[in-house]
């Protein structure tokens, strides 16, 4: 979370039209601790039974965890990206992401009316 943290103005335009949330299975005091300490500037959900991570197969049932999925979605809700797992050291993951975000995000200088 630290890099998309340290990217967060080029990789998601600062938030602006772009909204980023980190879903975890992580008790919500847990997560608004580190998010709060390591000063991150998006959103953090809490999906304690990993019923969010089952529905889109981000979750290990066995070993109760979540893994690094990484999703990207559409203004108009479909999921137009996925990374399973995402390789968070690689620099060619970020190349992607940035993609998949600027292909999807509304840019108010284009004709297309997004």
């Amino acid at each position: 979370m630290e890099a998309y943290r340290d990217q967060y103005a080029t990789l998601f335009n600062n938030g602006r039209k772009v909204a980023v949330v980190g879903i975890s299975i992580d008790p919500d005091t847990a997560l608004q601790s580190w998010a709060r300490d390591a000063d991150f500037p998006m959103l953090f959900a809490t999906d304690p039974g990993g019923a969010v991570g089952q529905r889109y197969g981000a979750y290990d049932v066995k070993n109760r965890i979540d893994n690094r999925s990484l999703f990207v979605v559409a203004p108009d809700g479909r999921i137009s990206y996925v990374a399973q797992p995402f390789r968070q050291t690689s620099p060619r993951a970020y190349a992607e992401l940035d993609s998949a975000v600027d292909a999807v995000a509304w840019h108010p200088d284009t004709t297309s009316g997004r």
